[in-house]
C-alpha cells in the first residue's frame, strides 16, 4: 500500500509537470538522489540558462519508480530525471539539446543523457568525446540518437 501511494503521488507531480504551458517552458521540476553534487551543479547551469528549476530530493527507491512510471529505459538512467514543459529530460543534458528539444517538439517522451559523463554540465573535466543525447520514443520503438555535442 505505501509503494501506491508513493506511485500516484508521483504519477501526480508527472502529470502536473506535463501540463505546463508554453508561456511555463522555463519551468522545470528536477527529482534527484538525496545527495548529488552534480545534480546540484546542474540545477546552477539550467538556472544560468533562465530556467526556474524546482527540485526534490528522493531516496533511491523512489526515484528508481519515477524513472520507471516515466518510461526511462534503464540503460539510458542518469543521475536525475527533470520533468519539463511535458518532456523528461533524464542526466545532464547540455541546454543547446535542451533548447532543440523545446523549439521543434517531436512527438517523443523526452531525451536522456546516460550516465554521468565527465564534461557535462554539472561533472568536472573535459569531455573526451562529443555527448550523445538519446530520444525516448512514446510506445515501444527503441531509442534513437537525437543529438550529439
Amino acid at each position: 500500500m505505501k509503494h501506491a501511494s508513493v506511485a500516484a503521488a508521483l504519477m501526480g507531480a508527472i502529470l502536473a509537470a506535463s501540463s505546463a504551458s508554453a508561456e511555463e517552458a522555463r519551468t522545470a521540476k528536477m527529482y534527484k538522489p538525496l545527495q548529488c553534487g552534480c545534480c546540484d551543479e546542474y540545477t546552477k547551469y539550467l538556472e544560468e540558462n533562465g530556467f526556474k528549476v524546482e527540485v526534490e530530493s528522493l531516496q533511491n527507491d523512489k526515484l528508481m519508480l519515477l524513472k520507471r512510471m516515466t518510461s526511462v529505459p534503464e540503460p539510458l538512467y542518469g543521475c536525475h530525471t527533470l520533468m519539463l514543459d511535458g518532456y523528461v529530460v533524464e542526466g545532464l543534458v547540455p541546454i543547446d539539446t535542451v533548447e532543440k528539444l523545446l523549439e521543434e517538439r517531436p512527438k517523443i517522451r523526452g531525451i536522456s543523457l546516460p550516465g554521468m559523463p565527465v564534461g557535462a554540465p554539472g561533472m568536472p573535466g573535459r569531455k573526451a568525446a562529443p555527448l550523445t543525447i538519446y530520444q525516448l520514443p512514446r510506445g515501444a520503438a527503441a531509442p534513437t540518437v537525437f543529438a550529439r555535442e
